[in-house]
């Protein structure tokens, strides 16, 4: 039976990254992208680089429940799904606080729900998180938590507000509290996934020099001075993102499974040493 890989935001930066190395991986790779000619035009690139893969672009806005589950359908034609880069997802810069939650989290979740049923032995997934809830020192509200555990609900953004207040609708709070969401989805979802034998993890860039991150550090100052304490002394590039990515839906990682991988160059390390050392 074919196999089949499907990339999120692969039309661009490191969803793109990550779709050629997925093509290396399957026998059918849809690359999904709310960018109908974004996404034409990424295919076209692959297909001529990858001569023995079928390379389909699929217009899908990843918040479209119907779209998704039309998508799901279209794996279970093409064969076995195997492996799934989910690196779709918006910026602070991007969108209001629940534009953010909308994409990032629920998203994530309304995909993982879409592809559940076609998981098998072997199937792998990555969803894109983020460093940032892990440079927020404060500990988090337990009942913040209980209520972002279940994004589906469908008074989740509401129940949210009701519990963290208006500095939620601070676009760089309510990224950080959406991929804080994505860490532990993931957890939940390795536990769903585990009688199947499928994996999932999630991968959290630091300082990656893409378009969407040079964006962010023009209207962020903050930015600069995390590249700055950077151990490494620069900013990433999506390749070294994606070949994270790609160990990771290796069968080389056939036991790695419900946890984050930090892709940062160090700077949360070099956060945490200075925090020691202030008290």
């Amino acid at each position: 039976m074919n196999t089949v890989g499907i990339v999120t935001g692969g039309g661009r930066g490191m969803g793109y990254a990550c779709a050629q190395r997925v093509a290396g991986l399957v026998d059918e790779l849809l690359l999904v992208d709310r960018d109908a000619a974004t996404a034409n035009a990424a295919r076209d690139v692959l297909a001529a680089e990858n001569p023995g893969v079928t390379v389909e672009s699929v217009a899908l806005d990843i918040t479209d429940a119907q779209g998704l589950a039309h998508l799901a359908e279209r794996i279970g034609e093409l064969g076995e799904l195997r492996a799934v880069a989910h690196a779709a997802g918006i910026s602070p810069s991007m969108g209001d606080w629940r534009d953010i939650f909308t994409v990032d989290l629920i998203g994530t979740a309304l995909l993982a729900q879409a592809l559940r049923p076609l998981a098998v032995s072997g199937t792998a997934t990555v969803c894109f998180a983020s460093m940032a809830p892990l440079l927020d020192p404060t500990p988090p509200d337990p009942a913040a938590l209980a209520i972002l555990d279940d994004p589906l609900d469908p008074r989740f953004l509401d129940r949210l507000r009701e519990v963290l207040g208006p500095v939620v609708e601070k676009p760089g709070v309510a990224y950080g509290w959406a991929k804080r969401g994505v860490h532990r989805f993931v957890e939940q979802e390795a536990v769903r996934l585990g009688p199947s034998g499928a994996r999932i993890c999630s991968v959290s860039p630091g300082m990656i020099d893409t378009p969407q991150g040079r964006q962010e550090a023009a209207e962020q100052p903050s930015i600069a001075a995390l590249i700055e304490r950077t151990p490494l002394g620069r900013t990433g590039i999506a390749d070294e993102v994606a070949d994270v990515v790609a160990f990771a839906l290796s069968d080389r990682a056939s036991f790695l499974n419900g946890t984050d991988l930090l892709v940062d160059g160090g700077v949360m390390a070099a956060v945490r040493v200075a925090g020691r050392s202030t008290k």
